[in-house]
Formats: C-alpha cells, structure tokens, sequence
C-alpha cells in the first residue's frame, strides 16, 4: 500500500474540517487551506471526490463551505483514503491471486495478503473522531 500526498491531505483537511466544522457548521475551503497550510485548488479536487463518495456536502454563498454527511465518529481513514482515490487493495509483489501463475507455490504470497488486510482493518477501525482523540491524549 503506498498513500498519496492526496490521500495524507485528505485526511488532514478531514480531520480539519472535524475541528473547524464542530455542530455540522459549514467550512470553507479557503478556511482549511489556511488551517492546513494545502493549496486550495488541490482541497478542491479533494473535495469534489468527497463529495462524490457521499462523505461532506457542499454549500454555496456566503458562510458556505463542506460540512460532513455523517458525524466524525462514523467516519473512518479507510472510508477518507478511499473516497480520495487511494488504492488500498495492492500487495507489494506486482501480481494478484487471478492472474499470478506462482500464486499456489509463492510462500510470499499469503504475508501480502494478509499486511494488506491488517492495514485495512486498521485504517478501518480509525475514526475522525478517534484519531483527534490519540492526538490529544500524546499532547
């Protein structure tokens, strides 16, 4: 699994927004581009694909900005890096199961399969919320 430096803004701007956007007020894109120190053409790329994937919604005009479709507690890193494009799917040998003719005699093939699945089910138990929590608590 490799993460993009648009899947890490994802997050952050995410978490961000979490902080910023507390009782589902909108945030504006200039404001978590300055709160994040990001460009705000890329959180707005970003954006678009979170909104796409159902994860914030938008509101135009004046005091408009994102706001979350689900509170911060329902929403988890996997569910941010994937609405943002990452592919967290991929073993780092370069064949998969299906098209893999060593798959059946590869003993490196299982450690692959199953990093991967640990580093989901992780990312996957990772809300918003939990993550500012930890944050927090190291401070």
């Amino acid at each position: 699994m490799r993460i993009t430096t648009r899947g890490r803004y994802a997050l952050r701007a995410t978490l961000a927004l979490t902080i910023l956007g507390k009782g589902g007020i909108p945030v504006s894109v200039g404001d978590l581009s300055e709160y994040e120190d990001i460009s705000p053409v890329f959180l707005e790329q970003i954006f678009f694909r979170l909104r796409k994937a159902g994860i914030v919604r938008a509101v135009r005009g004046p005091g408009g900005g994102f706001f979350f479709t689900r509170p911060p507690e329902d929403l988890t890193a996997r569910e941010i890096l994937l609405a943002a494009g990452e592919n967290l799917g991929d073993a780092p040998c370069d064949k998969h199961a299906e098209s893999c003719d060593r798959v059946v005699c590869c003993p490196s093939h299982k450690v692959w399969v199953d990093l991967n699945r640990i580093m989901n089910d992780y990312l996957a138990g990772l809300t918003l919320s939990s993550i500012l929590k930890a944050g927090a608590a190291s401070q």
